[in-house]
C-alpha cells in the first residue's frame, strides 16, 4: 500500500519563549502562528513522512507580563527591520511510536532578528481521530548565535541569560 499526500495548516499555537536573568525567570507567549505542511500519510493514517513545512510568527506577537520587557525583547529581536520569525524545513527523519504519535527530527533554516541557521528541531506528532495533528516540541536557542544580544534593563543592572527555551504546541488541520 503506498502513502498518501496531504496538505495541513495550522489551526492553533500555543508559543512560549522562555529565559532566565539575574532578577527572576520570564516568559513571553504568542497564539499568533503560521504553519503549512505537506505529510506522507501510510493508509492507517499515521506519519510517514514530512516533505515540506514552513512555520511563521510575528515577533511582535511574543507578549509578556510587561510591557517594558516587551519592548526590549522586540529590539533586542530588531522587529523594525525582521518582523518575522521563520522556519523552513529541508528534511525530515520520522520515527513511528505508538498510538500514531512519532517522533519526527527536522533540520530546516530558522531566521531570528535577520540571521539565519541551520537548525535541528525534535517534534512530537500525534495524529488524532478528528484526521487533526497536534506537533509539540521544545527547543533551545542561543541568542549571540542569533546575533541577539541578550536584554538588559534598569541600566544593565539586570541581564538576561543567553539561552531560551521555545516550547510550542500546534493543531495543524486538513487543508
Amino acid at each position: 500500500m503506498s502513502s498518501a499526500q496531504v496538505r495541513y495548516t495550522g489551526s492553533s499555537v500555543d508559543l512560549v519563549v522562555s529565559g532566565t536573568s539575574t532578577l527572576h525567570d520570564w516568559t513571553m507567549k504568542s497564539v499568533k502562528a503560521d504553519c503549512n505542511a505537506l505529510f506522507l500519510l501510510n493508509p492507517s493514517g499515521s506519519i510517514a513522512g514530512v516533505q515540506t513545512m514552513t512555520f511563521s510568527t510575528p515577533a511582535i506577537g511574543l507578549k509578556s507580563d510587561h510591557t517594558g520587557m516587551d519592548n526590549n525583547a522586540y529590539k533586542a529581536l530588531k522587529t523594525d527591520k525582521n518582523p518575522t520569525i521563520t522556519y523552513t524545513l529541508t528534511s525530515a527523519t520520522v520515527s513511528p511510536a505508538a498510538n500514531g504519535t512519532s517522533t519526527v527530527k527536522c533540520s530546516g533554516s530558522l531566521s531570528i532578528a535577520g540571521t539565519t541557521k541551520q537548525e535541528e528541531i525534535l517534534a512530537t506528532c500525534k495524529t488524532n481521530p478528528d484526521n487533526t495533528i497536534t506537533v509539540t516540541g521544545t527547543q533551545k536557542i542561543n541568542m549571540p548565535e542569533f546575533s541577539i544580544v541578550p536584554p538588559t534593563f534598569m541600566l544593565g543592572t539586570i541581564k538576561t541569560g543567553s539561552d531560551v527555551v521555545i516550547t510550542f504546541t500546534m493543531l495543524l488541520k486538513r487543508s
